[in-house]
């Protein structure tokens, strides 16, 4: 388990968890409950949204505490001194990338291909795409899956209180007893949130899934590398974010074993530079 004591992450996980309270809160308190009193429906609408909220808390922690993809320091300090210049004067061929490792001056130790330094997690990440204040950790190899999982949930968490605060002005409860200028109060501010959350979080998303179709993280995109392997099938680089299990289980908040398999620490004196 990782965590970054970061100001601005933490402060962003704050902000994160208290809107998704809130939301809850304000939809099942004031929306729910005050609409459809006693109906099946209510019950239907409040399992349904705790069930999207739970999914949205587990793929967060999941991305906020995962390893994205640390390269692993050696024990002993290594001598790069020489190295130091050497490889700013060697650029990679072809499109950009290099099939080797490399050295990274910060961290003094060898890093495998698409690992790039961060400096706010003072760790080289492998394939970094970038580093997210929302989930306080960077976005890498191991966990952008939860990080899109993340993304998802908070996009139909936003589309299902804006669906719900609509419902409950076209389809008012008459014979309801409740507070209508609260309830409207409430449902006009989670509105808002819940417009922009959704369309911050589609922006993120389709830019996510640009990355992993293209097979070009931002760094990489800065960096003007071009896609990394051009060959190579949407599907299959769509399993190796998600894992090789079935594509209905992509959602689910959770390592396959299959997607586990992939990930081990390669010793870091076995290549050349």
């Amino acid at each position: 388990m990782v965590f970054i004591r970061d100001p601005c992450g933490i402060a962003c996980l704050v902000v994160t968890y208290g809107a998704v309270l809130y939301a809850d809160y304000v939809v099942i308190r004031w929306i729910i409950l005050t609409t459809m009193p006693g109906s099946l429906w209510m019950s239907f609408h409040v399992v349904l949204f705790n069930t999207v909220v739970f999914l949205l808390a587990m793929s967060h922690s999941k991305a906020v505490f995962s390893d994205p993809g640390t390269v692993p320091l050696p024990a002993n300090r290594l001598d790069f001194s020489d190295l130091h210049t050497t490889n700013k004067n060697n650029p990679p061929p072809g499109n950009g990338h290099s099939s080797e490792w490399t050295v990274c001056t910060r961290c003094e130790t060898y890093r495998p291909p698409r690992a790039h330094h961060c400096r706010i997690c003072k760790r080289c990440i492998r394939r970094m795409d970038h580093h997210c204040p929302w989930i306080n950790n960077c976005v890498g190899e191991r966990n952008q899956k939860y990080f899109l999982q993340f993304l998802i949930y908070v996009a139909l968490l936003s589309l299902y209180s804006i669906a719900l605060i609509v419902g409950s002005w076209v389809w008012p409860c008459e014979e309801c007893s409740q507070n209508v200028i609260e309830t409207q109060i409430h449902s006009v501010i989670l509105m808002l949130v819940s417009a922009l959350f959704g369309l911050f979080v589609t922006a993120i998303m389709v830019d996510q899934l640009h990355a992993i179709l293209y097979d070009e993280t931002a760094v990489e995109a800065i960096q003007q590398k071009g896609t990394y392997r051009p060959n190579r099938r949407k599907y299959q680089l769509l399993a190796d974010v998600f894992g090789r299990g079935h594509p209905a289980l992509w959602l689910l908040p959770c390592t396959s074993l299959n997607h586990a398999s992939r990930y081990h620490d390669t010793p870091l004196l076995s290549h050349e530079v």
